[in-house]
């Protein structure tokens, strides 16, 4: 069992004016594999700063705190080095690299993580790839396709998941996969992301929309608001935050935050 530990994460942006901004005032969180986590929270409470912050983004920065893997802090780790050691992260907006196609990316992405002596043998990597691409009910020319460049907002969230089933990290972080998908997209993105499952295998999921936990039902849901956690439950959670609002809450345990979306 591995295990990913926020504790006590104070990060802070620099706006266009060049001043800083604290965004994460205090997040603490632990996670195993085989849990599947969720995070929830009203626009502007730092959701996807912490995602960022977990994969090394170096736009933001930390100012107390420390994000450990295994026991181990990753603060001065490198991107790739925290991928190698096991983080993923599917992105809300993920980039076009032109030049360079989705198998060529893949082979290389899985073969960073083994021994440089031992590549990952072409037949296991196209049979893998052949069962994955089934699975998500993707065309078998995406493969030979530049990576994400051209593909429509659908294509590039399945092709994440792709990316996903194909790395197998330890631990991977979910930015909004759900954003922009139809109905039947969100049930192939979601499929994906239930195959993983197992003890081998942990996420942290960021949505704004109960219908993806319909999908992918997690273990423990987290609300964020105003850069800190303010309330763990299961997933009937989502159900209550649904019904009631992000407002509900934050009356309901008393607490003095403006709402970015309250008039």
């Amino acid at each position: 069992m591995a295990t990913l530990e926020i504790k006590d994460l104070h990060v802070e942006v620099q706006d266009k004016e060049k001043n800083f901004k604290k965004i994460l005032k205090g997040v603490n969180m632990v996670m195993h594999t085989g849990e599947i986590h969720a995070i929830m929270g009203p626009n502007g409470t730092g959701k996807s700063t912490l995602s960022e912050t977990i994969m090394g983004n170096p736009k933001y920065h930390i100012t107390q705190g420390d994000i450990l893997l295994n026991g181990e802090s990753i603060l001065n780790m490198t991107v790739d080095e925290r991928a190698r050691k096991g983080l993923f992260l599917a992105m809300q907006y993920p980039a076009e690299v032109p030049g360079v196609t989705n198998s060529e990316f893949l082979r290389a992405a899985i073969n960073a993580r083994r021994p440089e002596n031992d590549p990952i043998p072409i037949s296991d990597f196209l049979s893998e790839l052949d069962k994955n691409l089934a699975l998500l009910d993707m065309k078998e020319n995406m493969i030979d396709r530049y990576l994400n460049e051209g593909f429509s907002g659908g294509e590039k969230k399945r092709n994440e998941i792709l990316q996903l089933l194909m790395i197998k990290p330890s631990f991977a972080i979910l930015d909004e996969i759900d954003s922009g998908l139809d109905i039947d997209a969100l049930r192939v993105v979601s499929r994906g992301v239930n195959a993983m499952r197992g003890n081998q295998f942990g996420a942290l999921m960021i949505t704004h929309y109960q219908r993806l936990l319909d999908y992918i039902v997690p273990d423990i849901i987290h609300v964020m608001m105003d850069g800190r956690v303010v309330k763990d439950g299961g997933p009937e959670m989502a159900k209550k935050l649904e019904k009631e609002g992000y407002a509900g809450l934050r009356d309901e345990l008393g607490l003095d935050i403006k709402l970015v979306d309250e008039d």
